[in-house]
């Protein structure tokens, strides 16, 4: 039968009508026999094909041929070669794949369009010449054109030709090297068809497996981005679309591949840095493998600040490995090492700032930091802390934020591990190497040009936080900034010093013997005058919160005073002696605080309850202390005061405070 109507085709070629007849028949007929011997059914003699109808059809699809003989041809094609048999293996020439290109590239309706690339992605499978022969007849730019401007059964059968090239190794270092068609790849990923997005990860994995380059170009076209995305999608529990699960395992193949890869970058840059540490003249040789190295950096980057692969390649290696990218840039800093005449002043800088960008997107995963605690404190820290003395303002300042950072999240760790009864060794290492390495410097850090001295502050706010013992601090700073009260540098003094005081461990003499009182005196003193002049609502609010902070402070030191004196007077009562010289030196050193007293007057009228009782608090501790020995506290303007608060209160325990307060005074 096959050959029969192989000769009325043959015989009529000329007649399309005939042709048009037959070919259906002829092409069933063939299916027929394909899908047969595909479930292992042994054709009988009558079943085997003559070469000449695979002749006939290739002639069926020849440019001159009517559009449905074209179609028809080319539909045969696909449904023979969509069954696995031998009877597929006859279409396969060196002209059927240019042929199908264009019979799809001069169809017009979507479907004639369709059915020739549907065909040419079936002989693809059993030979993937016959896609590679189209592309060094057409070029890669046309096929690519095709691929993004196609329907989606369009792409999706074009990227399964193309991986099946690169599985091969066919055109592989051309495809692998060309950026358009990576660029194009990626842009796919962007379909709202789950197969086109799964086929292209799929493309982009046999690319990155052979090149490992193209990563950095697949991260700036956004191929982290859209990971996440589909992982998203992909995760259970979420509402499942169709081709989820071909989807879920072919990111799962990528993301294996990537994170595999993350030793291997990071290995590589390091070798080549470490090949010019300490050199100021690097080789030609040394220089060529800084330029293919570095630009591999910012993967690193894009990796580690994706949820998806962060926990990943976060190892304690990979820490490590920070740590000597950070000692490395340590040496360029110095001077010890220089890369501009190798790599360029741009790539350099690109580099540090890109190394110090990868530890602070570590810092936003606290668990990750804890998991791998001891690598921190012995191969990053050290190196941070180096940094902290740089001459350029600008890493300085990235040094100090990532610092307060991480000592921020490994001391509240210490706090919970002590509260819970756990012994943490670590933690005596970790202050010793803030003591030893970090506090020598910090004088000169804090007279610093502005706005180093915020930074540090606030690295110190953090570190007194959740270990004030551990910092002897002194307020030689504290007059700098006298003239900008509201500003974020005072405001962070003022939290430092709140940290510092509050903590019932600190020798409060040493700061006594700084001055604080006289500071603390001035700065109340102003704040107070803020408050009271304070007339929007912006300026309140901070004037609020500054205010409340220093009478916090202002408490601390006056119950500290009032505690040594009431031990001495009861050492005194009860004959055991008791330092009445070191008492009466701790009021002569706070005397100054006296002059505060009208200042706390003028504040007891304030509607803010807060306010109102904390200096009530620090007045009731002042007069108890020193009485009414200054000449101001009873002055008209005072009496006036106490006069309007009096008439206001209602609460018997407020009336009562401030009733204690006027019987000390004129006492």
């Amino acid at each position: 039968a096959i050959t029969l109507l192989t000769e009325l085709i043959r015989e009529n070629f000329r007649n399309s009508k005939l042709k048009q007849c037959f070919l259906p028949a002829l092409g069933e007929l063939l299916y027929l026999i394909a899908s047969k011997e595909e479930k292992g059914e042994h054709p009988r003699e009558c079943w085997a094909v003559p070469s000449a109808a695979y002749t006939v059809l290739m002639r069926c699809l020849r440019e001159g041929e009517e559009r449905v003989v074209n179609h028809i041809a080319a539909k045969i094609i696909e449904n023979v070669c969509t069954t696995r048999s031998c009877h597929a293996q006859g279409f396969i020439t060196g002209e059927v794949g240019p042929v199908l290109w264009y019979l799809f590239t001069h169809s017009t309706g979507d479907s004639l369009k369709i059915t020739p690339i549907s065909a040419l992605c079936r002989i693809t499978r059993y030979s993937p010449n016959a896609f590679q022969s189209v592309i060094e007849k057409v070029g890669l730019t046309a096929v690519l054109n095709s691929l993004a401007n196609g329907i989606c059964k369009i792409q999706q059968y074009m990227l399964t030709m193309f991986s099946a090239m690169l599985s091969c190794g066919i055109h592989l270092q051309r495809l692998i090297q060309e950026k358009d068609f990576v660029t194009t790849i990626t842009h796919l990923l962007e379909s709202p068809s789950t197969f086109i997005r799964a086929k292209a990860f799929l493309v982009l994995l046999q690319v990155l497996i052979n090149n490992r380059e193209m990563l950095l170009l697949s991260c700036q076209t956004r191929l982290i981005m859209y990971i996440e995305r589909d992982s998203r999608k992909t995760m259970p529990g979420k509402e499942q679309q169709g081709g989820s699960e071909y989807l879920s395992k072919c990111l799962d193949l990528l993301i294996y591949h990537i994170v595999r890869e993350m030793p291997g970058i990071l290995g590589d840059i390091l070798i080549a840095v470490t090949n010019v540490s300490g050199r100021k003249h690097p080789s030609t040789v040394q220089a060529k493998q800084l330029k293919i190295c570095l630009p591999m950096m910012p993967v690193v980057l894009h990796l580690v600040t994706s949820q998806v692969f962060c926990s990943q390649i976060v190892t304690k290696e990979f820490l490590f490995n920070c740590g000597v990218l950070l000692e490395f840039i340590r040496s360029i800093d110095s001077g010890e090492t220089k890369l501009d005449r190798a790599i360029g002043q741009p790539a350099s800088e690109e580099l540090i700032k890109t190394t110090l960008l990868t530890f602070e997107a570590v810092i936003e995963h606290p668990s990750l930091l804890m998991t791998h605690r001891l690598t921190v404190e012995d191969s990053i820290l050290p190196q941070l802390i180096s940094l902290v003395h740089s001459q350029n303002v600008e890493w300085r300042l990235f040094s100090l934020q990532l610092l307060s950072e991480t000592l921020s999240v490994l001391l509240s760790h210490e706090v919970m591990a002590e509260e819970k009864g756990e012994s943490l060794n670590s933690n005596i290492k970790l202050l010793s190497l803030i003591r030893d390495l970090l506090l020598p410097q910090y004088e000169h850090i804090l007279l610093a040009p502005d706005p180093v001295p915020m930074y540090a502050l606030k690295l110190l706010v953090a570190l007194t936080e959740h270990s004030p013992a551990s910092i002897f601090f002194t307020v030689l700073f504290l007059q700098r900034y006298q003239n900008s009260l509201l500003g974020n540098t005072m405001q962070t003094v003022i939290a430092l010093l709140n940290n510092i005081v509050a903590n019932k461990s600190m020798n409060m003499m040493i700061l006594f013997e700084e001055g604080l009182a006289h500071h603390i005196c001035n700065l109340l003193t102003e704040a107070v005058a803020l408050y009271l002049e304070a007339d929007d609502k912006r300026s309140t609010k901070t004037a609020n919160v500054l205010l409340l902070s220093l009478l916090d402070i202002l408490q601390y030191m006056l119950t500290y005073t009032a505690n040594i004196v009431r031990q001495t007077l009861q050492a005194q009562k009860s004959g055991t002696g008791g330092d009445t010289q070191a008492a009466e030196d701790l009021l002569l050193i706070n005397k100054p605080l006296t002059d505060l007293i009208s200042r706390l007057i003028q504040l007891l009228p304030s509607e803010d309850t807060e306010i109102f009782l904390s200096a009530s608090q620090c007045l009731l501790l002042l007069v108890q202390l020193y009485g009414g020995n200054n000449q101001e506290s009873m002055s008209p303007e005072n009496m006036g005061s106490f006069a309007e608060v009096l008439k206001s209160k209602k609460d018997p325990r407020e009336l009562k405070l401030l009733l204690k307060i006027v019987k000390r005074l004129v006492s």
